[in-house]
């Protein structure tokens, strides 16, 4: 068709002719050169002019087409050829391209507290973003410390938001020592705003104990611009006359201004930083308050700047209690009385009254969205709202370009060979601010599915940025660390992400939610169809990914799959990782193959096969092959009998991966020299026994994942064996949820390496834990004989979970990473408020679709 396409074309443009005007022999050639020439002479030849108008602008404008077809079709084509495959964007209409994320919606969300790898950070989602941040001065063992960046070394007591809306709202408590900061966000939008609109930040400054009153403390507030655009300082800086601090103007909000007004006694400093560089600020603020301290023996920035700086900071001093409003203006800035008038409204009295509305908005919403004030106590409602709040607070926006690494080249002493994706943006929730600030293919599905219950037009967006990263071959890199400031925050060695390795499609977990919620006519008519246009433009996309799972993870047997990428030649692992897997070192064969088969990424083929076959269904009635292609396929995937023979152990009674295994390895110490026969000690791992195919014999969640899956039939024996699986205290249960892995595992919290501590082998995982509710809710509301146990275990465990999670909260100010199977306590990344934040789901018993 396309060739037909550029033969009709062809045609066209060619002007018709009698034979004797297309004679272009070689012997004619002079001949008709003097003929031009002749031609030349006449002065008939300026007829041309009578042509009639239109048909020459006509012609004019169809050679312009034909010019940039060829360049299309002829140079990009070129270029195409020398981009490898792997970083060759997704050939379809972008997700984000649809109308419904244009307009007023892209403007809603345009600011926002975006940086979440700081304590407070506000930037606007735009590659090239005015930014604005908090830093202050913390006294510890006689020593001022800088605070700006979220990192556990900080020790701060608490810190999260307490309440966010994922729009224009959210309150953090930060306790750092014994000083108490508040900070509160609130966007407006008014007549004469620039796009996006006005913002104003308060930050109120208190200490814990009173004896520490009146001690000085110092803040410091910036704006920068990462275009390198330079600001304008406000020389005659006075809150209570002038309360400018500094201006400027950009293309996105025209002229804007930031403004300080407190009822205080403040003493203001300033520093103007001229660089690229900004994810360095702290080492510049730091600097420069040492240079001053050196010189003068004060604490205070210099009052001085480089020639036309894109970074002012200010210092702000007083003593404590105070309170400070800053409010951003932007659009038309001219007009001084109707300014002054918006930053009143986003600063003092008024700006306390918006920030309670906003606070009793949220807690509204809240019971709304989930139907808590009968079902759990005060105590336990204020950590869901906190847990919650951290997570849409510490949604972030992100511009860069990922690392790919191409496989290696086999001459020798090669590295791998590094390549960059495309620029790209991605706005997305991130699991823990100060370890994991950025977005984690496999989290976000778990993320979305308390987002989307919350705002769906938050959640779609976040889906399409994500579905928007895929190269041509449906591939999605697993982990995006896009910008300087996230590179900051990552080792060197796990910034590239391989090709090769594919992560668990959560995100089907929420749009199978959002599918069987669209069916039931749970959202009005502008959601249901906004919904659907979503889920049509994301279709092809969603095809893709599955079909890249299904040809580049497939097993030797039919309907099998396994994880690439782990490491068959290891010296050091007790068992080779499973990174790709989201379950790191949980056990595996013991000798990565080919021959393996590993039960989790079957089960979550079968749901990505089984939410495309429900989307099909909405929008392809007459595509019956298409339709019964997805369908065959989940049907295959959860037929029983072909799952038991592949997986199921029946002496046993427990579902296993496959593959080439022994339980006879362990890690010894081997002696080895170094330079100058310097003796030294290393763990290396020993097998003892040759392994051979079989099933692996490890009980923990990957063997739960067809209970999880709800593919167990209710009336089946098997069902109760993982009845008893999992409330067996010495296997799976314990009293503040259940273990990752069996007590009675031979890698049951052992070491992976020397200094690889345990991680997926007996903590308490919130994900899995709620997908386990999540069935057992299910078969609690099946008949069948095993439904009064079911759900004596689901209410057990669902209490358990969030008795342990409150507990901890109120002991450390955290919701955790993980939890310790022995005593409950929080364990791994603090504040964890990734999927974590499930426990606000368990209150609710919301599970999705059943």
């Amino acid at each position: 068709m396309a060739g037909g396409g550029r033969t009709s074309a062809r045609s066209r443009i060619k002007p018709a002719a009698d034979a004797n005007d297309i004679d272009d022999s070689p012997r004619n050639a002079k001949r008709n050169l003097k003929a031009r020439k002749d031609r030349s002479r006449d002065h008939n030849y300026i007829r041309i002019f009578d042509v009639n108008l239109k048909v020459m602008l006509g012609m004019s404008a169809f050679a312009f087409l034909v010019i940039l077809f060829l360049i299309r079709h002829l140079v990009n084509p070129a270029e195409e050829a020398r981009r490898p495959r792997v970083v060759t964007p997704f050939p379809a209409p972008k997700v984000m391209d649809l109308p419904q994320f244009q307009g007023e919606h892209r403007e809603s969300l345009y600011w926002g507290t975006y940086r979440p790898h700081v304590y407070l950070g506000i930037r606007a989602r735009t590659p090239q973003s005015l930014i604005a941040g908090l830093m202050w001065i913390a006294v510890k063992d006689g020593r001022y410390l800088m605070r700006h960046v979220c990192q556990d070394s900080d020790e701060l007591s608490t810190y999260g938001w307490t309440h966010h809306n994922g729009r224009d709202f959210g309150h953090q408590v930060l306790v750092d020592q014994d000083l108490m900061l508040t900070t509160s966000f609130l966007k407006s939008k008014v007549d004469g705003c620039g796009y996006g609109g006005d913002w104003a930040v308060r930050i109120d400054v208190q200490s814990k104990q009173s004896k520490w009153n009146e001690d000085t403390t110092h803040l410091f507030f910036y704006m920068a611009d990462e275009d390198g655009n330079a600001l304008s300082l406000s020389r005659d800086f006075d809150i209570h006359e002038d309360s400018i601090l500094v201006s400027g103007s950009r293309m996105d909000v025209g002229g804007w201004q930031l403004h300080l007004k407190s009822m205080n006694n403040l003493e203001v400093h300033f520093a103007g930083f001229k660089t690229n560089h900004i994810h360095n600020l702290s080492d510049l603020v730091q600097q420069n308050l040492g240079s001053q301290a050196r010189k003068f023996g004060r604490l205070q920035l210099s009052d001085t700047s480089d020639d036309s700086p894109n970074i002012l900071v200010f210092q702000i001093s007083a003593q404590i209690p105070f309170k400070i409003d800053i409010a951003f203006v932007s659009g038309n800035v001219s007009q001084s009385s109707r300014v002054e008038e918006r930053v009143r409204s986003l600063t003092g009295t008024i700006l306390t009254g918006q920030l309670r509305e906003k606070q009793r908005e949220f807690d509204a919403k809240y019971e709304k969205s989930f139907n808590l004030a009968d079902m759990i106590d005060s105590e336990s409602l204020n950590v869901g709202k906190a847990a919650l709040g951290n997570l849409l607070g510490g949604i972030g926006y992100f511009y860069g370009q990922s690392k790919i690494s191409l496989p290696r080249d086999p001459n020798p002493g090669d590295h791998d060979n590094l390549i960059s994706y495309w620029p790209a943006e991605l706005y997305t929730a991130v699991p823990s601010r100060p370890f994991f600030p950025r977005g984690f293919l496999w989290d976000e599905g778990f993320h979305q599915l308390l987002i989307w219950r919350w705002d769906v037009h938050i959640c779609l967006d976040i889906i399409g940025h994500w579905l928007d990263l895929m190269n041509v071959d449906g591939w999605i890199p697993r982990e995006q660390i896009l910008g300087a400031e996230a590179l900051s925050k990552v080792p060197e060695e796990f910034v590239p992400q391989h090709p090769t390795n594919g992560n668990p499609p959560t995100l089907f977990l929420v749009l199978r939610e959002i599918t069987h919620s669209l069916k039931e006519k749970r959202f009005d008519a502008t959601e249901s169809e906004e919904i659907s246009s979503f889920l049509e433009r994301a279709f092809v996309r969603l095809e893709a990914w599955f079909q890249w799972f299904n040809t580049t993870q497939l097993g030797k047997d039919r309907s099998s799959y396994y994880w690439h990428g782990r490491d068959s030649t290891t010296t050091r692992e007790l068992n080779a990782k499973t990174l790709s897997s989201g379950l790191d070192d949980y056990p595996r064969a013991s000798h990565p193959s080919e021959d393996e088969r590993h039960l989790d990424l079957r089960c979550w083929m079968y749901l990505a096969a089984d939410c495309m076959h429900s989307i099909a269904e909405l929008f392809d009635k007459d595509n019956k092959p298409r339709k019964q292609d997805y369908g065959t396929t989940a049907k295959q995937l959860s037929d029983f009998e072909i799952l038991n023979q592949m997986h199921f152990d029946y002496a046993y009674g427990a579902y296993f991966d496959f593959g080439n295994h022994t339980e006879k390895v362990r890690l010894s110490w081997k002696e080895k020299k170094v330079g100058h026969n310097y003796a030294t000690r290393e763990l290396v791992r020993a097998v003892l026994e040759r392994p051979e195919l079989r099933l692996v014999p490890h009980v923990g969640y990957v063997s739960l994942f067809p209970f999880m899956g709800k593919l167990i039939p209710p009336g089946s024996w098997i069902l109760e064996k993982q009845l008893d699986l999992i409330s067996n205290q010495s296997i799976l249960w314990t009293d503040y949820g259940l273990r990752s892995l069996a007590k009675t595992s031979s890698l049951y919290m052992k070491r992976n390496t020397e200094h690889d501590p345990p991680y997926w082998r007996g903590p308490i995982w919130m994900n899995f834990n709620y997908l386990i509710l999540s069935a057992l809710h299910h078969y609690s509301n099946e008949d069948g004989p095993y439904r009064d146990r079911a759900r004596a275990i689901y209410n057990d465990l669902r209490g358990n979970l969030i008795r342990n999670v409150v507990l901890n909260y109120h002991q450390t100010g955290f919701l955790w990473e993980q939890y310790d199977q022995k005593k409950g306590k929080g364990k791994g990344t603090r504040p964890f408020t990734g999927w974590t934040s499930l426990v606000v789901l368990i209150m609710a018993e919301a599970y999705g679709e059943t």
